[in-house]
């Protein structure tokens, strides 16, 4: 792309990191032309990894800043349909800020509210306040697992590879509620079709929804390859990483580890952690519902045909 144009292109994203040097990466990079510096929020010392922290300090503090972010950002789009918010499930900025950025945005932009939100683990082992997390944006989240499907071109021996999942799972063992496949380049419609159709033997959809397909072609191609593919995939496969989180937690909570880095922050009590198992072990429960469907077919319904 013409360096004249990455001038001119600015990204409709907003960036908050309590850790400054981690935007300060993206300022030095070579997309640095591409965000709008006014939408970038950053504080000094970071949140030290403590959900707390992030939501009951920073998220209090930088409330009224971030919102004024977001209402100019969303101001300068032709029709806002939904948000798409990325962090992390562990830490302190990614899921304590983050989870306060949720409620802004419920609270903020009611009709656009149910919007997407792609979660991932952190690297850290900052697992006791992630449940918490899980539930205060349990009403948020929904069944999002970023992935990567392969697609197929005709006369082509291999396909796009399937990297920068942002959650170790395995969908194609799980059952899907939805899947979106976006895809950006030389690509045709006739190619979206064709991989559907290879695609869909492989792949258990809820049983009322076998057709539950959304697809989206931007003929502009990435810089450097010629197309490439997002999927969005609706999928229970996420359970199991709540699952392995709240068993993560529980081994540190029965030993009440860590617990009081926590509690020393002012708004955070003991309770709540028990409040967020609860509601995080009914989370799960929902997934196991949906998946108990699998493999189920319901006969053929009626449609209304027109004369």
């Amino acid at each position: 792309m013409p360096k004249q144009k990455i001038k001119s292109l600015k990204a409709r994203a907003v960036a908050i990191d309590m850790e400054e040097g981690v935007v300060n990466e993206i300022l030095k990079g070579p997309l640095r032309d591409v965000f709008d510096c006014q939408q970038l929020i950053t504080d000094v010392s970071g949140s030290g990894n403590n959900w707390a922290t992030g939501f009951m300090t920073y998220g209090q503090q930088y409330r009224e800043q971030i919102s004024e972010v977001i209402r100019h950002a969303a101001e300068l789009c032709d029709c806002l349909q939904c948000f798409f918010l990325i962090h992390s499930m562990g830490g302190g900025t990614g899921s304590g800020l983050g989870t306060s950025v949720l409620n802004l945005l419920a609270d903020e932009y009611p009709d656009v509210y149910r919007f997407t939100t792609a979660v991932y683990p952190s690297a850290d082992d900052d697992v006791i306040t992630s449940p918490y997390n899980s539930v205060l944006a349990m009403h948020q989240l929904t069944e999002h697992a970023d992935c990567v499907l392969p697609i197929e071109k005709p006369g082509s021996s291999g396909h796009m590879q399937q990297n920068h999942q942002l959650i170790k799972a395995d969908p194609k063992h799980s059952l899907y509620l939805a899947c979106a496949l976006m895809l950006r380049g030389n690509v045709e419609i006739s190619d979206i079709r064709r991989n559907i159709e290879r695609l869909k033997p492989s792949l258990h959809f809820i049983h009322w929804n076998q057709e539950g397909w959304k697809t989206g072609l931007c003929s502009v191609p990435p810089v450097g390859p010629p197309y490439s593919l997002l999927a969005l995939a609706n999928n229970t496969c996420i359970r199991h990483t709540f699952q392995d989180l709240k068993d993560r937690f529980m081994k540190l909570y029965k030993r009440k580890a860590h617990v009081h880095h926590y509690t020393h922050v002012d708004g955070m009590e003991v309770s709540q952690f028990d409040s967020s198992v609860e509601s995080l072990n009914s989370l799960i429960s929902e997934y196991d519902a949906l998946e108990a469907h699998m493999g189920r077919v319901v006969d053929d319904i009626q449609r209304l045909t027109i004369a």
